[in-house]
């Protein structure tokens, strides 16, 4: 299964860092939607992303509109990840899909509600208890990403340490 990681208008470099190697170690593509609140140059980013940048392939986009133009939800199997999501993550069976796009929005407002109402549907949320917030959308895309591929078996990904051979 082939996994997109979509972040709309990210704001922290060091979290679109860990999400680029989380990506890096799953084989997920990384798309990154403008305005980004940083440069990828930015020392924050690199430092968190470790030597895994020319491991990842990330695809860039000059907004969310020409995002979604490029790639139609109605043509994709696209969830949007919101604490405002309809359907636990766990409960979204892709385990038959070739391809999933996984959209995150940026730290401090997430996904644009127009958006959200009219996909409603391919909505997902993370648990948690009500009188939180939300958690850091690094760790965020790594339980949805990680799950996703458990549904795939893991399949192309290292299930078995070699470091006792």
């Amino acid at each position: 299964m082939k996994i997109n990681v979509v972040l709309v208008e990210p704001e922290i470099p060091q979290n679109t860092g860990n999400i680029a190697r989380t990506c890096a170690a799953i084989g997920a593509k990384l798309h990154l939607v403008r305005p980004l609140g940083f440069e990828i140059s930015e020392k924050q980013v690199k430092r968190a992303g470790l030597d895994y940048w020319d491991k990842v392939e990330i695809e860039e986009h000059d907004s969310f509109s020409k995002f979604l133009d490029k790639y139609k939800p109605e043509e994709h199997n696209m969830y949007f990840v919101t604490t405002k999501g309809k359907n636990v993550y766990s409960d979204i069976d892709v385990s038959d899909m070739d391809e999933v796009f996984v959209l995150f929005g940026k730290e401090t407002k997430g996904l644009p509600e127009d958006v959200l109402k009219k996909y409603i549907d391919k909505t997902m949320r993370i648990p948690m208890r009500e009188t939180l917030r939300s958690l850091n959308l690094s760790n965020s895309v790594a339980i949805v990403a990680y799950d996703l591929f458990r549904q795939a078996d893991f399949e192309g990904l290292e299930r078995i340490s070699k470091y006792f051979d």
